[in-house]
């Protein structure tokens, strides 16, 4: 569906209706992302066979009374690595382990992996490297990876609310733990490369960007870069170690296609629509509606953003929307201008947690479904707004309040 619909925009772009080229639809493809979860995807399956996943759940349920306990730590395990490591390298990492949690407990996975995905989300606008809508207000507003915390003498827009959210979710699931730590890690290495994964990740959000030509086509690849290479070398290093080719055979099945296909043809489906003029036209609605009113326009940001990212990608919507919102700032208080932060904040909080209302509304929430279905489970949307609308509305009222208090008010 989603080639098909990137295919009738482009025949559209031929036909005249719209300027689209085939050049556009590659310009608009993010093959970082694309490497970056081939390449994790590869490591992940090496991860899995060294049953290092399986041991890291024995450790962690013992640990915990009950179901509700387990799945809510291993959350937000995941929400603190998704504040320093992109949402969708963070769900292919930690989705091993939650599966095999779930086989332990004898329940099923689907409420698991999408509470991973929906915290990898919330805590990926934490921080200035934790998603690429932070990146985009980074760069945009000149922001460093401090003033995520603290900025002009108040606190910035890194806040968590997902362990509340997640215990009243998995409130019925009180049944006790009895599990004991058995399983023998057989290779300690794919565990090494997954960490040397992340590090290197997290280094490489500090790297200066150059001016252009080769250099910066390659820093735009450096995440999905990272992941590829640690993967070659880990599949490189498995093949001598075993002389055979098995481990290569192993990771290309575990590369899911499907899910490839499926980002690929929405990145292109996504600019034909920002082509169409959607997006500018939403973004022209907000200052016709808010006029010279700072919280009628934040208050706009905000809900709007997060209805648009349900079902847009935000980094095209973000990145659209940052100089809207400058110029507006700009226009308020009969010229004077009104401070932009708040705006932008309330943007990226938005824009960035709308994407937990659905299942297409967050690369990671496709991620996540598309390894569930590789285990044979079935996730229906309705799954999916069972766990995502209240914890969307309870991080996004939050930070809505929060926000407003500190920088509006």
């Amino acid at each position: 569906v989603a080639l098909g619909g990137a295919g009738a925009f482009l025949l559209l772009g031929k036909l005249g209706v719209y300027d689209f080229t085939l050049a556009d639809a590659a310009r608009a493809v993010d093959f970082n992302v694309l490497l970056m979860m081939a390449g994790t995807m590869g490591t992940v399956s090496l991860f899995i066979e060294s049953r290092m996943p399986a041991r890291l759940a024995e450790l962690l349920i013992v640990r915990v009374p009950n179901v509700k306990w387990a799945v809510c730590m291993l959350a937000l395990f995941a929400g603190v690595i998704s504040a320093f490591v992109d949402n969708v390298a963070t769900v292919l990492m930690v989705a091993p382990v939650g599966l095999a949690i779930a086989r332990k407990l004898k329940i099923s996975p689907v409420p698991v992996l999408i509470s991973i995905a929906v915290s990898s989300n919330l805590q990926g606008a934490a921080t200035l490297v934790g998603d690429t809508t932070s990146i985009l207000l980074g760069g945009f507003a000149g922001m460093n990876f401090f003033n995520f915390f603290w900025m002009e003498g108040r606190p910035g827009i890194f806040f968590g609310v997902e362990l509340g959210v997640l215990l009243f979710t998995f409130r019925h699931e009180t049944q006790p733990i009895s599990a004991t730590v058995e399983t023998e890690v057989t290779d300690t290495v794919p565990s090494a490369l997954m960490l040397l994964t992340v590090g290197l990740l997290i280094a490489a959000s500090f790297l200066p960007q150059p001016a252009g030509g080769l250099p910066l086509a390659l820093y735009g690849l450096r995440s999905g870069l990272i992941c590829a290479g640690v993967c070659l070398f880990g599949i490189l290093r498995a093949c001598l170690r075993r002389r055979s080719f098995a481990p290569f055979r192993l990771a290309a099945r575990e590369l899911d296609c499907d899910t490839l296909l499926l980002l690929f043809g929405l990145f292109i489906l996504i600019e034909g629509i920002r082509r169409a003029g959607v997006i500018d036209a939403a973004a022209q609605l907000f200052y016709t509606l808010s006029g010279d009113d700072p919280f009628r326009l934040y208050t706009l940001l905000v809900f709007v953003s997060v209805g648009l990212s349900a079902f847009i990608d935000n980094i095209p919507y973000v990145a659209t929307m940052l100089p809207v919102v400058q110029s507006i700032a700009g226009l308020m208080n009969g010229g004077a201008g009104f401070p932009p932060e708040l705006f932008y904040f309330g943007l990226l909080t938005g824009a960035t947690l709308g994407g937990n209302l659905t299942p297409i509304g967050a690369s990671a929430n496709i991620a996540a479904i598309g390894i569930l279905r590789k285990q044979g489970e079935q996730v229906r949307t309705r799954d999916f707004l069972h766990i995502g609308i209240p914890f969307t509305l309870a991080a996004v009222l939050t930070g809505y309040v929060y926000l407003w208090l500190v920088w509006g008010a």
